[in-house]
């Protein structure tokens, strides 16, 4: 267990919102503060102004819908304002104007700005900050802290102008002479080492790291870097071992030059996405990173090459690292598909790690989405997530994405959730026909006689 004791202050997520982003025509919000609807036992209260109340904070939320509904969307936007501050200024092209994803299914939205907003607390006060972007540069820019209740302005920028606050006001004019028309201030600002503003651009360089298939060789290499530090190699191998995976162990092959190079750039990855999206492509790595688990036989333990192990293992091995590194600094996980080739029980052991606080000290959130309806619970008592905690997706006729939290259907503390969602009771399930399904059938025997 992490000592809470050497903890910073904290830093967690309350909210986030986009708007002409992906598939998300409309504006999206996805909110973490806690409601009347909580279990008190997953409530995180959390500092964020000078002799004022805490927040009640949540540190799970779980995104539920149809194939194609905007699940991975929610997270993917996210990762992208993430890529957008990271990446704007040491990777943009002075000349490249803006890579967005706006929605494509409106002629008019292309020709709007793509909009992105966060609020968190960041080393106990409360930060708001959002941008909005075209294809071209940034259109506007904001930033305020409410370090005793009131918003403090860090900086607004409207176009090429730029209003400073009180803070650190000689560095941000400095700032200014090195600002692009289509680089973030906040980018830029963190080149420059701006003192207010470096923690806030250091957060999106830590959170908001997105797991998904793609990305599951760099996250395998990066639970075997784990695997090279002794505190860190015993929290890997606990969670192997709980997974009843019958995993006995896990040796490190020799790691020539090439390879340890690969490695460090994914540990790199991980922690900052470099690479991304226009530097050099992530590294390939062979399955389990270079990793052989051994596993119990009848005459000792025996070490598998990774082809031999189950998809579910080289998953769980590959989530692992990111979420051990999530629960040590409490950073904020984004996992999509969670269940994907995973026992529905060992998923929600997995979200139970950051909704226990005696797992989770560091107040680290993680934010998936599932098919699984077996998360949702029939009861209060079996369910891992709160009622406020659930979140569903549905797919408009118009091509665009919703969302919506299962609070605003107000359902009872004892509603059997997940039989209601199956029945189709909140939407955000797929509406099949089975004509349709039948026709298709005469279409696929007809081509085979």
């Amino acid at each position: 267990m992490i000592d809470q004791r050497t903890a910073p202050e904290p830093s967690v997520l309350l909210a986030f919102r986009a708007e002409n982003a992906r598939s998300f025509r409309d504006e999206v919000e996805l909110s973490l503060l806690a409601t009347g609807m909580s279990e008190p036992r997953y409530v995180r209260e959390v500092p964020w102004r000078q002799g004022g109340q805490p927040v009640s904070v949540l540190p799970a939320a779980g995104l539920f819908g149809a194939n194609g509904s905007g699940k991975s969307t929610v997270l993917r936007i996210m990762d992208d304002m993430r890529s957008h501050v990271v990446h704007s200024f040491r990777q943009g092209n002075p000349d490249g104007g803006i890579h967005r994803r706006p929605f494509l299914l409106d002629a008019r939205s292309k020709e709007s700005p793509s909009r992105f907003e966060v609020e968190l607390v960041l080393d106990g006060v409360r930060v708001e900050y959002g941008f909005a972007v075209d294809d071209e540069r940034v259109v506007q820019e904001w930033a305020f802290r409410y370090p005793k209740g009131r918003a403090a302005l860090v900086f607004h920028r409207d176009g090429d102008q730029v209003e400073l606050g009180s803070s650190d006001r000689p560095k941000g004019r400095a700032v200014m002479e090195l600002l692009r028309p289509n680089a973030l201030f906040l980018s830029t600002a963190a080149a420059a080492n701006h003192p207010t503003l470096l923690p806030l651009y250091s957060w999106f360089s830590r959170n908001l790291v997105l797991a998904d298939a793609d990305g599951r060789a760099v996250r395998q290499a990066f639970t075997t870097s784990m695997l090279a530090d002794d505190p860190r190699r015993e929290r890997v191998l606990a969670l192997l071992h709980a997974a009843d995976l019958g995993v006995t162990g896990a040796q490190r092959q020799p790691l020539d030059p090439d390879f340890q190079e690969r490695l460090q750039q994914a540990v790199h990855i991980l922690a900052g996405r470099e690479g991304e999206p226009d530097g050099e492509p992530d590294p390939a790595f062979e399955e389990l990173g270079g990793v052989r688990l051994t596993h119990r036989g009848v005459d000792g333990d025996i070490e598998f090459d990774a082809d031999d192990e189950s998809l579910g293992t080289r998953v769980w091995f590959g989530l692992i690292g990111p979420v051990v590194a999530a629960l040590e600094s409490g950073s904020v996980f984004l996992a999509d598909e969670l269940d994907a080739s995973l026992h529905p029980a060992l998923v929600e052991q997995l979200i139970r790690l950051f909704q226990d606080p005696d797992t989770n000290p560091r107040r680290a959130q993680i934010i998936f989405n599932s098919h699984d309806p077996t998360l949702l619970g029939d009861t209060a008592d079996q369910r891992v997530l709160g009622r406020d905690q659930i979140w569903f997706t549905e797919k408009r006729n118009d091509g665009s994405t919703r969302l919506y939290p299962l609070v605003d259907l107000a359902p009872r503390k004892q509603e059997a959730i997940a039989k209601r969602y199956l029945a189709g009771r909140y939407g955000a399930v797929p509406i099949l026909s089975s004509q349709e399904f039948a026709a298709a059938a005469e279409l696929i025997t007809a081509g085979t006689d």
